[in-house]
C-alpha cells in the first residue's frame, strides 16, 4: 500500500485545529475544509497549509482524507453526497474518521466507500483539546490490519499510542463504551460526594479517600475485572452477598438523610437480583454471569 503523504483534513474545530497542525508539524502536506469558510482560512493563517474551496477540492489528490466530524450521518453525507469528498478521491485512497460515530453507521459508510474502491478505517481518540495540542492522544483504530498499519504513521503524528481494536467499526464501538464506563463513574462519584456531604463529610477528605480506595490498583478493572473475572478465578475473598448489603447500606443512609440516589437504588437492586439468580455466596466477581446469562456471551 502507498504511503501517506497528502491529506484533506474535514472538520478544523477545537480537536480538528491542533490536530491537523501536529499533521503539519510531522511533514505531511495537509489540505483543510470546514463547513465555516472562515475557520478554515483562520487554520492556515495561523499553522500554515492550504484551505479548499469544497469537499471536492480538499480529497483531490490526497492520499487519506480524515475527518473530525459529530456524527457518522455527517460523515457520510460529506463523503457521499452529490459533489463529497469520495467524488474526487483517487482509487486505494482511506477515510481515516476521527470523530466519535454509530459503529453501525461507519459499517455501512465503509461498505458503501469500498464500491467506489476507497478504504476506511474509524480511528477516534480518547483525551480532549489540551492533548489534541500535544499529540498525546490516544487514538483506536478499526479496520484490516494492512490498512491501520498504512495508517498509523499519520495517527502516531497526532496521539501517543494507537491500538487496533478489530475490523471497521470495532474503534468507534470502544471508544462509546469507554465513555460510557467513564459516565456511569463520573455520576457515580458525585452521587457518592453529595450524599457523604449531606451526611456531614468533609468533600475534600472524600475526593482523596475515594482516590485510594477506588482508583489505581484499586480501580474494578485493575483489580477485579483483569485479574479475577478474565481468568475465572473469581477468588477476591469477598462474597457477593456481602457487596449487596453493603451498597444496600449506603443506598440506605442516603434515603435516611434525603439525599438523591437513582444510581445507586438501581445498582442495589441489580447486586440483589444477581444474588439470588447467582447466589449470595459466591465470590463478588462472579456477578459477571448475571450479564453473561442474560446476554448470551462469556467474558
Amino acid at each position: 500500500m502507498a504511503v501517506i503523504k497528502k491529506i484533506g483534513f474535514i472538520g478544523v474545530g477545537n480537536m480538528g485545529n491542533p490536530m491537523a497542525a501536529n499533521l503539519l508539524r510531522g511533514g505531511f502536506d495537509v489540505t483543510v475544509f470546514d463547513a465555516r469558510t472562515e475557520t478554515a482560512a483562520a487554520f492556515v493563517a495561523q499553522h500554515g497549509g492550504k484551505a479548499a474551496a469544497s469537499l471536492a477540492d480538499v480529497a483531490r489528490g490526497a492520499d487519506a482524507i480524515i475527518t473530525m466530524l459529530p456524527n457518522d450521518k455527517i460523515v457520510r453525507d460529506v463523503m457521499l453526497d452529490a459533489g463529497g469528498a469520495a467524488s474526487a478521491m483517487a482509487q486505494g485512497a482511506v477515510l481515516i474518521d476521527m470523530g466519535t460515530c454509530d459503529p453501525t453507521g461507519t459499517q455501512q459508510t465503509a461498505a458503501e466507500l469500498q464500491k467506489l474502491g476507497l478504504h476506511m478505517i474509524d480511528a477516534p481518540v480518547m483525551g480532549g483539546v489540551v492533548f489534541a495540542k500535544d499529540a498525546t492522544l490516544d487514538i483506536m483504530a478499526g479496520g484490516g490490519a494492512k490498512l491501520v498499519a498504512r495508517c498509523t504513521p499519520v495517527l502516531k503524528a497526532m496521539g501517543r499510542a494507537v491500538t487496533h481494536c478489530g475490523a471497521t467499526g470495532s474503534a468507534h464501538a470502544m471508544k462509546a463504551l469507554a465513555n460510557y464506563v467513564n459516565a456511569c463513574a463520573l455520576i457515580n462519584a458525585i452521587e457518592a460526594l453529595t450524599i457523604g456531604k449531606k451526611f456531614g463529610l468533609d468533600v475534600k477528605m472524600m475526593a482523596d479517600g475515594l482516590a485510594t480506595m477506588c482508583a489505581g490498583r484499586n480501580h474494578p478493572i485493575e483489580k477485579k475485572v483483569i485479574p479475577q473475572v478474565l481468568t475465572r478465578k473469581f477468588a477476591t475473598g469477598m462474597a457477593l452477598g456481602f457487596i449487596a448489603k453493603d451498597v444496600k447500606i449506603a443506598v440506605d443512609v442516603a434515603h435516611a438523610i434525603g439525599a438523591a440516589v437513582p444510581l445507586g437504588e438501581t445498582v442495589s437492586q441489580l447486586w440483589n437480583d444477581a444474588a439470588d439468580k447467582v447466589g449470595a455466596g459466591v465470590d463478588q466477581t462472579e456477578i459477571v454471569r448475571y450479564w453473561e446469562n442474560a446476554t448470551g456471551v462469556k467474558l
